[in-house]
């Protein structure tokens, strides 16, 4: 079997199992169905098995066929079988207990309506099969210009011969009847043929002839989808699209069957969602809604004349209309507004164990320093003491606050750093009365520098009067930029 008998038009030869067409899920073909009980009908014997077969023909078209004469047969073969004017070549696309699950779904009764099975196609029947392919493409363009010279309002999409090549089915589309009385003789006449004309839907023909969508995948109805349900912009409105025709439009013109995939989902997310028929009203002024987020359950309204949009929650939409049942306007539709208050929560520090034992510890180091101060004499410093004065105590705060940094700690000073410190506050503090003006700098470097200009010492003498040392001071009077100290003098012992 070739993979030119498949509606897709052949092509595909090396692809996929290179099996041609001829494995087990039917190849390339359209409307393909998977055995999924055949390992199940070769443990029955053929007397025994359900003995009608479901055979498949160009674009699609599927019918059932009894085997009486019980021929062992498997998918894809190609058989012969019986059609009110002759005999048609078909392919088996499913047999034993799937085809009986089919026939009920499709309501049909095994009765002597079903015709038989003939035989197994052999070479010479394959070869008539494809020389009356051959003239398909032919009489359907001249089947056109007959129709167009006849000005009938009809559309011709795809021509079927029968294997043995006495009648052709055509196809076509139209908006109006045609009357093709005139046509049918016309076609008669030139191929020597039976003609039957079958007027399809749009989708239908979308159907036979194929394509790609704008989803990049091939079309639903020409791979798995039969049954074409009615679709209406209501199923665009639930799953809020926007209704423009060239987006909702599959290559049928006619809206896409994928509209009514999801619509029960939607329907279910939109039970708990408000119909929103009036404005909501605000102090600020009327608000409109936009736009309804379907599953994240989020509204957007905006006031008249601005472009801001404010996303409120299905609760607080419904506390909005509750409000303006009442008489009362909210402030805006702000989400900070909406806000209800809440009781403020004080949870316990994450590490609290540690915080304890840092207390504990820090307690019994200040005792051990405390001690080691009180042992020694009054000119000995003890490093790591806190200064209390450095640090405030909040005596209102009993709570300990995690992850909040320990206070510094400040060493005492020396009592000499003291008066180091004392002597420099004093000299900052002084005021700088008359200040002397600083001399002319010697810029010859060979005239000699006057000796009282270099006469500039950073030590003043003990002052007799107070018996303390006085801060040192420069020539011009301001303080050095480093204190000095007064040399001890050494006493002799008597």
């Amino acid at each position: 079997m070739s993979c030119s008998s498949c509606g897709t038009g052949g092509g595909c030869s090396t692809g996929g199992c290179n099996s041609n067409g001829g494995c087990g899920s039917g190849g390339c073909n359209k409307l393909n169905v998977f055995d999924w009980l055949g390992n199940m009908d070769d443990a029955i014997l053929p007397s025994e098995r359900f003995n009608i077969v479901e055979i498949r023909f160009k674009g699609g078209r599927k019918d059932f066929f009894k085997n009486t004469q019980n021929l062992v047969l498997h998918t894809g073969d190609p058989v012969v079988v019986e059609v009110p004017s002759g005999h048609h070549l078909g392919f088996v696309s499913l047999q034993g207990e799937l085809v009986r699950l089919q026939m009920k779904k499709k309501n049909i009764i095994d009765d002597e309506n079903i015709k038989a099975i003939y035989r197994i196609a052999n070479a010479k029947d394959l070869e008539r099969y494809e020389l009356s392919k051959m003239r398909e493409m032919g009489t359907l363009y001249r089947t056109r210009q007959i129709a167009d010279e006849l000005k009938l309002q009809m559309k011709l999409s795809d021509i079927e011969y029968q294997a043995d090549n006495a009648k052709a089915t055509f196809f076509y589309s139209a908006d109006d009847r045609v009357d093709f009385r005139e046509l049918i003789k016309c076609l008669a006449s030139e191929f020597k043929i039976r003609v039957e004309m079958k007027q399809i839907s749009l989708r239908q023909e979308a159907s036979r002839l194929g394509g790609i969508g704008v989803c990049g995948r091939e079309l639903c109805c020409s791979t798995w989808l039969s049954d074409f349900k009615n679709v209406s912009t209501t199923a665009a409105r639930y799953q809020n699209l926007s209704l423009n025709p060239a987006k909702l439009s599959g290559q049928c013109g006619r809206l896409k069957c994928c509209l009514n995939f999801e619509l029960e989902t939607y329907m279910d997310a939109l039970k708990g969602i408000p119909t929103i028929e009036a404005p909501l009203l605000t102090e600020k002024g009327l608000s409109y809604l936009q736009k309804t987020d379907i599953f994240r359950r989020i509204m957007w309204f905006s006031y008249q004349g601005e472009t801001a949009w404010y996303p409120l929650t299905i609760e607080q939409v419904l506390k909005v209309v509750e409000l303006n049942e009442k008489g009362i306007k909210p402030e805006s539709l702000n989400p900070d507004d909406l806000v209800e208050e809440k009781a403020i929560i004080e949870f316990k520090p994450i590490n609290d164990d540690l915080a304890k034992l840092d207390k504990k510890y820090s307690s019994s180091s200040s005792k051990s320093k405390r001690k080691k101060k009180k042992g020694g004499n009054g000119n000995s410093f003890t490093a790591g003491n806190e200064d209390k004065n450095l640090v405030p105590k909040d005596e209102g705060v009993n709570k300990i606050v995690a992850n909040k940094p320990a206070p510094i700690q400040h060493n005492k000073p020396r009592p000499q750093q003291q008066q180091q410190q004392q002597q420099q506050n004093q000299q900052q503090q002084a005021p700088k009365n008359n200040p002397t003006p600083k001399p002319a700098a010697n810029t010859n470097p060979r005239q000699p520098i006057n000796p009282t200009q270099a006469k500039s010492t950073n030590i003043v003498p003990r002052s007799n009067d107070t018996g303390k040392n006085t801060p040192p001071k420069n020539n011009d009077g301001s303080a050095p930029s480093t204190p000095m100290f007064t040399p001890r003098i050494p006493i002799k012992p008597n």
